[in-house]
């Protein structure tokens, strides 16, 4: 049976304002304009939304209660890092953030570089990095889906250990889907075991079918013992009423990063990840990919999902995501900034070409 193809949106959970060139304004991250955000997704048609996550930014599981408490079908997708969390912490509060909501839960796992010990925790090399997030998921899942979980790892142990309350299960959907990143073999081991969702930035469309291809190998030659693994794509949309405007639109951006040298969107001046580096790579080839996959804005900061914009219309994007959709890809998240404003029009304007 084939999977539901979803769209989700971003919320930025930012201290400092102007993120990705977000609008500068004073309460750029107060409960009342998060809120109208997420109120603002479900009005226009949106599933719900990544809520990122980092040491440094305001706590992003209390602000996903926060946001699906004053919502009625915003899911908010969780971003969290093992050792951060310990795994049956963290399964209890999402079990219970679940019951609470009527189901509205995702998860994201982060494995990526964070400042572990401003919060106590520590780790090895990569492979013990993700062995680790490999162990957190896999006890994560058992303890939403069994009862009396005795487990002992190498990195975390429980005895006899029951979550309350239970997972309900809804429909073919047994526990919150639990979304993975991650380009390195390490990560793509993990996906490939797993992960529900393994998420991809914006590269273009012969990689992506390169990378499917292999984790849907890598999930026979593994073992997978859950269901087929889901495919996700995390990207910036840039969206106007023309082909021409959006053009003009995203090169003054672009323009305006390489003046600034990316102040307010580079999210990865530390070590960069495999991909990330994947995508800074592709500016090398060309300043448009594809039919209208920009890599312009790598060379000026970026970062993330902030590295590769597909422009246009919104015919023009639609015509794209739908080309990514026929390689396999059942989840979308997506954004630009303003982001307010980029809900609304995306919302009336390219929603109901992806969904007609």
């Amino acid at each position: 049976m084939s999977q539901p193809t979803e769209f989700l949106w971003y919320i930025p959970n930012q201290d400092k304002p102007g993120h990705r060139g977000d609008s500068t304004v004073a309460g750029h991250n107060s409960l009342e304009t998060l809120t109208g955000h997420a109120r603002a997704l479900e009005q226009h048609g949106w599933t719900g939304a990544l809520i990122g996550t980092g040491w440094g930014r305001p706590d992003t599981f209390t602000l996903a209660t926060a946001l699906a408490a004053r919502t009625t079908t915003f899911e908010p997708l969780i971003a969290i890092r093992p050792g951060y969390w310990r795994p049956a912490h963290f399964a209890s509060a999402a079990a219970t953030l679940d019951q609470l909501t009527g189901g509205r839960v995702r998860v994201n796992i982060v494995s990526g570089k964070d400042n572990l010990a401003a919060y106590g925790d520590s780790e090895g090399d990569q492979d013990h990095r993700y062995a680790r997030t490999r162990e957190f998921m896999r006890l994560v899942r058992r303890l939403w889906t069994e009862e009396n979980v005795t487990f002992t790892g190498e990195h975390f142990r429980v005895t006899e250990s029951t979550i309350a309350p239970r997972i309900e299960p809804r429909g073919a959907r047994r526990h919150p889907k639990l979304y993975f990143g991650g380009a390195s073999p390490a990560a793509e081991r993990v996906a490939a075991t797993e992960a529900d969702v393994q998420l991809f930035w914006g590269e273009p469309r012969e990689q992506l079918a390169e990378r499917i291809a292999r984790l849907k190998a890598l999930s026979r030659d593994l073992d997978r013992d859950l269901p087929p693994l889901e495919f996700g794509l995390r990207i910036t949309t840039l969206v106007r009423d023309t082909t021409a405007e959006a053009w003009a639109d995203a090169e003054a951006k672009v323009a305006e990063m390489a003046r600034t040298q990316g102040v307010g969107w580079h999210d990865h001046r530390r070590a960069v990840a495999v991909g990330q580096q994947r995508l800074l790579d592709l500016a090398e080839r060309g300043d448009v990919l594809d039919d209208n996959l920009y890599t312009a804005p790598g060379r000026f900061g970026g970062g993330g999902a902030g590295t590769t914009w597909l422009v246009g219309s919104a015919a023009d994007v639609a015509s794209s995501l739908e080309k990514y959709r026929a390689l396999g890809i059942t989840q979308f998240v997506l954004s630009d900034t303003p982001y307010l404003s980029e809900i609304r029009r995306q919302g009336e304007q390219l929603l109901p070409l992806l969904r007609g």
